[in-house]
């Protein structure tokens, strides 16, 4: 027989695959809530795909957690639950930008002071609050190419669960890894050729969820305060420097557009395949320093920190002059 323990520590991440599955083939076929995405100025994609499949992905994390042998913080449970409805309604309706980035702001204002309630300077509760809302927002940034988000997804929260679990932490790690579990099921759907998108539903809350459990790990000391940023550092650095290099051009930076890294990749022939496979491997490799690095003292902390970022810049400089030698003809 399996052990009782056992079946606790696999149930909630079973639950969770089995309902994003069922319910994102559901959603695939499904007339009811059909809401296409049309390809557009930002898009790779040429023809109307299902953005529905946040949605499935979510409630998949809601229900399992649900089975937690303890319950989850009740601001993480509201703030996902205010996000994906807003970002449901904004999937369906379109609304205003000024009204997402309002919700968005507000959800990450409140949490940060309900995550640091004794915390007299409201500066460390305002700087919280914009990264937890940079995070929310750079995720959806980077949420445009098939399997990409998805595997962003399914690898960095399977590194917060194991840095959890590391630290003898079950239940941190087994909340981390019902998101993980989830993003592997949709990902059979997203995977290039993608059936259907995340949609605002799923990365917005996925965003959150990322910078919301980073710093609470953080918090609790489960792991350091660098690690969050190491693990989804592959769409920080290509976020961040991509809407950088647009303020500085003066350019208006909410605006739809096709020139993050990800983006230029796609159209320069590496394809979504090929683009997906590349960055997993740079998810799995930041990933997995993160987790060794984590153990060591501070000056390799250090070390490897400064590393990361010696790489990105390299990699970020040869492809932007590569690009500047061969121009794409897209």
């Amino acid at each position: 027989m399996i052990p009782g323990p056992f079946l606790i520590s696999v149930a909630p991440p079973l639950l969770a695959f089995i309902v994003t599955l069922a319910l994102t083939k559901w959603l695939i076929k499904s007339k009811i809530f059909e809401v296409l995405d049309y390809p557009n100025l930002r898009s790779l994609h040429t023809k109307p795909i299902p953005r529905t499949g946040g949605l499935a992905l979510v409630l998949g994390i809601l229900v399992s957690w649900t089975i937690l042998p303890t319950a989850l913080a009740a601001p993480i449970w509201i703030a996902v639950t205010l996000l994906a409805s807003v970002s449901f309604a904004d999937d369906i309706f379109g609304l205003p930008a000024p009204v997402r980035l309002l919700m968005h702001g507000a959800v990450a204002l409140w949490f940060s002071a309900a995550l640091l309630p004794g915390t007299n300077s409201w500066m460390i509760v305002a700087i919280t609050a914009i990264a937890v809302a940079w995070m929310i927002n750079l995720y959806n940034f980077m949420d445009g190419s098939d399997g990409l988000a998805g595997g962003m997804t399914l690898i960095g929260f399977s590194c917060y669960g194991m840095a959890a679990w590391l630290n003898a932490n079950e239940l941190f790690a087994m909340i981390n890894f019902c998101i993980a579990s989830s993003a592997a099921a949709f990902l059979l759907f997203n995977f290039h050729p993608a059936r259907i998108f995340l949609g605002d539903t799923g990365s917005i809350p996925l965003g959150f969820l990322a910078a919301a459990l980073g710093m609470t790990g953080w918090i609790n000391g489960y792991w350091p305060a660098w690690l969050p940023l190491l693990v989804f550092s592959p769409f920080i650095a290509d976020a961040s420097v991509t809407l950088a290099k647009r303020s500085l051009r003066r350019e208006k930076i909410w605006q739809a557009h096709r020139e993050h890294y990800y983006q230029r990749m796609v159209q320069n022939g590496l394809g979504h395949r090929n683009t997906a496979l590349l960055a997993y491997i740079l998810m799995l490799a930041s990933g997995a320093s993160a987790l060794w690095a984590m153990r060591e003292d501070s000056a390799v902390q250090l070390v490897v920190g400064i590393a990361w970022c010696g790489i990105y810049l390299v990699l970020m400089l040869a492809y932007d002059r590569y690009l500047a030698r061969n121009p794409c003809n897209s």
